[in-house]
C-alpha cells in the first residue's frame, strides 16, 4: 500500500533529554499518520530540536537553518519547525533571524505539535508558541511507537530546573521544577519491560528533587526501590544529579539496590569555592570530595562522571589549579568538559572579568589530557576483573565482536554473536584502552 501521509525529519541537537523528547515527537506524530524520515529531500516536514545549554550545539541549529533556505525555495509546501531550547529562548526573534521559518515551538509546547502544523498549514502563517503551563503535559506521553525492538530506553521523571546557576540558562529555558507522578512512571517502564526494554535511564535536570514539588509522591530513592522490583528490567540509570541535594538514602541506594547500575553523574564544574560561589552552585569542592568518599565507601565499584567547565569569568590561574587538584583527588572515571560559553539571559553573562579564547582553550586542553591519563590507568586497572556486561550489539570495530557496557558504564568489546543480545554477560576484561574495555566471554 502507498503511504498518504506525511514525511518528517526530524534532527536533534544536544542533550540526552533531547533525544528522549524528540523520540516523543516522532511518536505523537505517528498517531497522525506522519512517517518519519532520513532524507531530508523526501520531507514535507523538517523540525529542529534544538538545545541552547551550551554555545555549539546552538549554531549548529542555526548554521543548519540557514542551509534550508533554497530547499525551501524549491518546495513551497515545506514546513520548517524549531522546538526545544532555542525556541523557547527566543521565541517569535527566530522569524527575524531566519526568515523561512512557519513553527516555532517551546519546551512546554511539544504535545501541541499536530496541532500547530495543522495551523500553520491552515492559516499559510507562521506560528509561534512558547508559553510555559502549569502543567507540562509532554511529561506524560509515552514513546512506544519508536522503541521497538530496543534494549534500552529513557524515561523522563522530571522537568526544568529551581536551582538557577549563574551561568545555566536550563530554568529559563525548561522552566521550574515539574515533577511526573510516580505511578504514571513506573506505567511507563512496566510497559517498555512488556516490550523487551532491559535498561532504563531516568532523566531530569536535578533528578535528587524529584518529588519535592509533588506533594504525597515517592521521594527518589523511593521510586528507585519500586522500579527495582518491575521484572523484566535488569539495569537502572539515571542522569543528572545535583551534588548539593545527593541525600544519605540515595547514596545508600547504590548497595541496597541490586538493579541500580553502580555508575553516577555528578557535576562539580569548578575546583575553586570562589568560582563555586559565583556560580551559585550551593556546595564547597570539600563538599563535593565528600559526597564522592561516601559513594565509593558505600559501593567501591562505582563509576563517577563528571561535568567540569574552565574559563568562568574571574578565573584565575590559581582557581583553575585547583580544578585540577580536585579531578586528581576525585580520580573520576570520565569527565565532559567544555569552555564557558555565555548564555543570554543569565547573570553570568553579565558578570566582569570575561576570560579570553586562548586562556580557556589552553585550559581545557591541559584539563582534557590530565583526564586522559586518569580514564586510562582506571580502565587498565580493570585488566583480570570480571565484569557483567548487558550486550547491545556488534562493535563498532568489527563484525566478528559485541559490544555493551559495564554496570560502571565502561564500553566493552568481545568476540561473540548476534545472539547475545539483550543477554546478561560475564566477561573478563583482557585490556584497558583510552576510551574502552577488551575482553572476553567467560
Amino acid at each position: 500500500m502507498s503511504f498518504n501521509g506525511k514525511y518528517v525529519y526530524l534532527q536533534t541537537f544536544g542533550c540526552q533529554m533531547n533525544v528522549h523528547d524528540s523520540e516523543k515527537m516522532l511518536s505523537i506524530l505517528a498517531d497522525h499518520d506522519y512517517r518519519p524520515t532520513k532524507d531530508i529531500h523526501q520531507a514535507d516536514i523538517i523540525l529542529f530540536n534544538t538545545c541552547s545549554v551550551r554555545a555549539k550545539p546552538e549554531h549548529k541549529a542555526y548554521s543548519a537553518l540557514g542551509r534550508l533556505g533554497k530547499l525551501k525555495e524549491k518546495k513551497r509546501h515545506l514546513i520548517i519547525g524549531v522546538g526545544g531550547c532555542v525556541a523557547q529562548q527566543e521565541g517569535k526573534r527566530l522569524l527575524d533571524r531566519v526568515g523561512h521559518l512557519d513553527l516555532i515551538f517551546g519546551t512546554h509546547s511539544l504535545h501541541r505539535l499536530p496541532e500547530l502544523i495543522h495551523e500553520v498549514r491552515a492559516s499559510r502563517k507562521p506560528v509561534c508558541a512558547v508559553e510555559f503551563c502549569d502543567e507540562v503535559k509532554s511529561l506524560d506521553i509515552f514513546p512506544m511507537s519508536s522503541n521497538g525492538g530496543r534494549l534500552k530506553s529513557y524515561v523522563t521523571i522530571m522537568q526544568g530546573c529551581d536551582n538557577f546557576c549563574s551561568f545555566c540558562i536550563v530554568p529559563y529555558v525548561r522552566g521550574r521544577e515539574k515533577s511526573r507522578p510516580s505511578e504514571s512512571i513506573i506505567g511507563e517502564i512496566e510497559a517498555l519491560s512488556e516490550r523487551g526494554v532491559r535498561e532504563v535511564t531516568l532523566l531530569g535536570q536535578n533528578v535528587n528533587s524529584y518529588g519535592k514539588n509533588l506533594p504525597g509522591t515517592l521521594t527518589f530513592p523511593q521510586l528507585l526501590a519500586r522500579i527495582n522490583q518491575i521484572e523484566g528490567i535488569r539495569r537502572i540509570r539515571f542522569t543528572t544529579s545535583h551534588p548539593r541535594d545527593i541525600s544519605e538514602e540515595l547514596i545508600g541506594a547504590f548497595s541496597s539496590l541490586e538493579r541500580l547500575c553502580k555508575h553516577i553523574h555528578l557535576p562539580f564544574q569548578s575546583g575553586s569555592d570562589r568560582i563555586l560561589e559565583r556560580m551559585n552552585r550551593g556546595y564547597t569542592r570539600k563538599q563535593y570530595m565528600e559526597k564522592g568518599e561516601r559513594l565509593r565507601k558505600v559501593c567501591p565499584d562505582i563509576g563517577i562522571t563528571a561535568d567540569v567547565m574552565v574559563g568562568f569569568p574571574e578565573e584565575v590561574e590559581g582557581d583553575f589549579h585547583e580544578t585540577l587538584d580536585l579531578i586528581k583527588r576525585v580520580q573520576f572515571d570520565n569527565l565532559f568538559s567544555f569552555k564557558y560559553s555565555p548564555r543570554k539571559g543569565t547573570e553570568a553573562a553579565h558578570f566582569p572579568g570575561q576570560i579570553d579564547e586562548p586562556t580557556k582553550s589552553r585550559r581545557l586542553r591541559v584539563l582534557q589530557d590530565l583526564q586522559r591519563e586518569i580514564t586510562l590507568k582506571r580502565n587498565r586497572a580493570l585488566k583480570g576483573c570480571c565484569e557483567e556486561i548487558l550486550v547491545e550489539g556488534a562493535s563498532k570495530g568489527s563484525k566478528e565482536e559485541m559490544t555493551g557496557r559495564t554496570s560502571s558504564n565502561k564500553v566493552v568489546n568481545f568476540k561473540g554473536g548476534p545472539e547475545l543480545i539483550g543477554q546478561l554477560v560475564k566477561v573478563r576484561i583482557e585490556e584497558g584502552c583510552a576510551n574502552s574495555l577488551r575482553g572476553k566471554i567467560i
